[in-house]
């Protein structure tokens, strides 16, 4: 079977009802884009995980629809702007033919092995290790967040890795895919606990350890504060990002013991000053490594620490 794409371009204020619009009246997925990506006008969209961006569309924005190719494409964009108020002889559109195609493979060849580190190889389920006796995890994109693929994910992995947390317990806190829980373990810690606020990342951290055949517990904040689990661990890795690592200062530095140590990422080069400065009544922290502009923070607990 083929489709048919229908572009469209409009204000902000017509993005998201002329989505809904076509979406109700047959189109099979619309999905909104700056009409200006790739230009000096291009615009960013983004916010904090937890919060929702300012604006959810662009100044100019491409409405993309993916439709039936034998569908009524004049009578479907005539009815949806005459919904939305936009007045149908000035809508300017095109149509593109999209050819059938294998699209689970398509998919799964945009994904290759990474290599991270010197010996940690993410493999995605369709492919072989390149390195077997690597420490290889096997982890398909888009079950949660964590591949391996952003700066942040692997600046923390690479400090595990620098740091290998042999007979120690390791706190991976906001745990996303367990992608960093699994490598704690498989570097050798003997007691590994994830957590993460979306039980649904819970899940798939829980389906990937169980892929990779390791053994770690993860709970929701609430579940792990009545698990009845130590309370303090010698490493503690908090992959997050700027503002919820401020809030949790207090508590992220108390769940380590003393001699211990704090990982934290998802920091901007630009926000390492004020981060340090918040850790700094609780633990004295310092730039570990950098990457594409994110940082890695680092530091150990005195072990009379009390």
């Amino acid at each position: 079977m083929s489709w048919t794409e229908i572009v469209i371009e409009v204000a902000r204020s017509h993005a998201e009802p002329l989505s809904d619009v076509l979406m109700e009246n047959g189109a099979l997925s619309v999905s909104v884009e700056d009409a200006d990506l790739g230009t000096d006008a291009e615009q960013p969209l983004f916010g904090e995980p937890g919060m929702e961006p300012t604006e959810t569309a662009w100044e100019r924005s491409r409405v993309v629809a993916l439709t039936p190719k034998d569908l009524d494409h004049a009578t479907l964009i005539a009815d949806a702007a005459q919904a939305v108020g936009l007045p149908t002889d000035d809508l300017q559109y095109t149509l593109r033919d999209v050819a059938e195609q294998d699209w689970v493979r398509l998919t799964q060849s945009q994904f290759d092995p990474i290599h991270i580190g010197k010996n940690i190889w993410v493999v995605p389920s369709w492919h072989e290790a390149p390195d077997p006796f690597a420490l290889i995890l096997e982890l398909d994109p888009g079950l949660a967040f964590g591949t391996g693929s952003h700066p942040t994910t692997r600046l923390c992995m690479e400090w595990l890795e620098a740091h290998p947390p042999v007979g120690l317990s390791v706190l991976d806190y906001g745990c996303g895919s367990g992608i960093l829980a699994m490598v704690a373990k498989k570097l050798g810690a003997h007691d590994v606990i994830g957590i993460d606020i979306d039980p649904q990342a819970i899940e798939a951290a829980r389906d990937n350890t169980l892929r990779n055949q390791c053994e770690v517990s993860y709970y929701v904040p609430d579940d792990f504060a009545e698990s009845g689990h130590e309370h303090a661990f010698d490493v503690v890795v908090a992959n997050i990002l700027a503002n919820p690592l401020k809030v949790m200062a207090p508590m992220l530095s108390a769940r380590v013991k003393p001699g211990g140590r704090l990982v934290l990422s998802g920091i901007l080069a630009t926000q390492v000053e004020e981060l340090t400065a918040i850790y700094r009544p609780f633990i004295e922290l310092s730039v570990w490594q950098e990457l594409d502009g994110w940082v890695a923070l680092a530091g150990s607990l005195p072990a009379s620490h009390t």
